[in-house]
């Protein structure tokens, strides 16, 4: 069981309260996991990562483990203690302006 925490506006968008719990087969990466949550929450496609390019958004970053995975290849295995479900993915929703 993979645990994700989303920003408040997405968790808003989603109807969901608290951290998001998936079911992902295999190798637990970035991808397959936002596949999942794409797939359970249907109207949060295009809010974390680009419709047609599959893509991160700009504003949106990742984190687990202390880690920002958020230029990591989206293939990449996450850490050990997220698949485990021991530790969340966090997506944040960064913060610009001056």
């Amino acid at each position: 069981m993979i645990r994700v925490v989303l920003p408040a506006h997405l968790r808003n968008l989603a109807r969901v309260t608290g951290e998001v719990r998936l079911d992902v087969g295999g190798e637990v990466t970035q991808r397959l996991v936002l596949d999942a949550l794409e797939e359970r929450y249907p109207m949060l496609r295009g809010t974390i990562r680009d419709r047609a390019s599959g893509q991160r958004r700009a504003f949106v970053r990742f984190y687990a483990c202390e880690e920002d995975l958020s230029n990591d290849s989206p293939d990449a295995p996450l850490p050990g203690p997220v698949a485990a479900g021991a530790e969340p993915l966090l997506i944040i929703g960064a913060m610009a302006g001056g």
